[in-house]
């Protein structure tokens, strides 16, 4: 073993929360008299963090001008009432985890998802023990795809780049690991927006558990 810290995305990568997150996007939208959105639809909107993700389920219902915070607002309001009716961990996970903390790894989560939702989620799914580190998107003044998000998390914890890998499933993972200069493996069933070898990875997996041959 080579390096000493995994860094992992949240959604599309450890979690499927899509379902979730597409009801917290159609109750905003409720509330502003406009049409809910499909699933693959809102899938094609997860990635950028909230903002994005309201932004663009906006502009696909169009409608009067709405005050941007507003919408945020409300979309917080209603994932935080129910952020995991229809959440789920990833087949292979947990298993998946267990052998890279046995095998002396240390982890941790990197998601634009603000902090205090990333960590009930975490700790609801029994994740939460596994990660020593969590850099959510209200940690830092930038987030995801700014390498600062990773340059600033290992540069506290005494590492450089060449200590961690960075696991994701979408371009937003992959800019910000290339960004930074660290080594990024891609898990191809998530919430990415183009085809998967378009994306720059070291490595395309399609299982998480095939990370154990990588990582260890």
């Amino acid at each position: 073993m080579t390096k000493q810290l995994v860094l992992f995305d949240l959604d599309g990568t450890l979690i499927d929360s899509a379902g979730d997150l597409r009801a917290a996007l159609n109750k905003m939208l409720a509330a502003f008299g406009r049409e809910p959105l499909p699933l693959p639809d809102v899938i094609g909107m997860i990635g950028n963090g909230v903002p994005t993700l309201v932004k663009r389920g906006l502009a696909a219902r169009p409608g009067d001008p709405i005050d941007p915070a507003d919408a945020v607002a409300k979309f917080n309001a209603a994932y935080d009432a129910a952020p995991m009716d229809l959440t789920r961990v990833y087949p292979g996970v947990t298993q998946t985890l267990d052998r890279l903390k046995a095998g002396g790894m240390a982890m941790g989560v990197c998601t634009n998802k603000h902090a205090d939702s990333a960590k009930h989620i975490l700790t609801e799914l029994g994740l939460a023990p596994y990660f020593t580190e969590l850099i959510a998107g209200d940690s830092l003044p930038f987030r995801k795809p700014d390498p600062r998000v990773l340059t600033e998390t290992l540069k506290r914890l005494g590492l450089t780049i060449g200590d961690a890998w960075m696991i994701g499933d979408s371009e937003v993972d992959a800019a910000t690991a290339e960004a930074a200069g660290m080594d990024f493996v891609l898990l191809t069933y998530g919430y990415h927006h183009g085809p998967v070898d378009q994306i720059p990875a070291l490595h395309r997996l399609d299982r998480f558990a095939d990370l154990v041959d990588v990582l260890i």
